[in-house]
């Protein structure tokens, strides 16, 4: 005996329909109705498409892509901020990875000390005025005496952003330098230790006339 196919059960089924179907109902009808009954069954069973999910996991990648744009954007001075983390992460950049451009030690070592020279530059006369309202700067005397100035500008209110960066760059990066002088001792690598010694010697500098500053 021979086993029953797929076609022939959808058209007993069909033929099931036309038999029980009301009088003046027309087959043409009673088929399109089938095949649309069919139809909305595979739909449903179907599987949804991986690509629905996605928005959400876009949604939740946004926050963390944005976060950088989201802090210059609630900074007061986005460009002077900018600049403020510009040149110190430059330096410390160009320290990790100079090797893979140069080998000179020589070189490298004078581009770290511009890039620091900047940075105190930038940070001592421009950031630290326009971000947090502090200044400091020292004087020498008739006498030969080295005197040390702070300013502090008056009622100022700074951007919540910008102080926390400010203050927080000024921590972390002679922070840093000391973990990579520390790498360099274990090494016993010595020329990049005064390199190292260079770099932190700059950031110190600028981290204490703040905070006596900010005093």
């Amino acid at each position: 005996m021979a086993r029953p196919t797929a076609s022939s059960y959808g058209s007993d089924s069909t033929q099931l329909l036309f038999d029980a179907a009301p009088m003046g109902v027309a087959a043409a009808d009673l088929e399109a109705s089938f095949s649309a009954a069919a139809s909305t069954t595979a739909s449903a069973s179907r599987p949804p498409v991986s690509g629905s999910i996605a928005p959400a996991a876009d949604q939740q990648q946004q926050p963390q892509q944005n976060a950088a744009v989201a802090m210059f954007m609630q900074s007061r001075h986005p460009t002077v901020l900018f600049f403020h983390l510009l040149f110190r992460t430059a330096a410390i950049l160009v320290y990790v990875l100079g090797w893979i451009f140069t080998s000179s030690y020589i070189f490298t070592f004078v581009v770290i000390v511009l890039l620091l020279s900047f940075d105190f530059w930038t940070v001592k006369n421009v950031t630290g005025r326009l971000l947090v309202g502090l200044r400091w700067w020292s004087e020498i005397n008739d006498d030969g005496a080295e005197v040390w100035i702070f300013e502090s500008k008056e009622g100022r209110e700074p951007n919540p952003v910008d102080y926390r960066v400010f203050w927080f760059s000024l921590y972390a990066t002679p922070a840093i330098w000391v973990i990579l002088g520390l790498g360099a001792l274990i090494k016993l690598s010595f020329s990049w230790l005064l390199c190292v010694a260079v770099a932190f010697t700059f950031n110190f500098i600028n981290l204490v006339g703040y905070i006596r500053c900010e005093k």
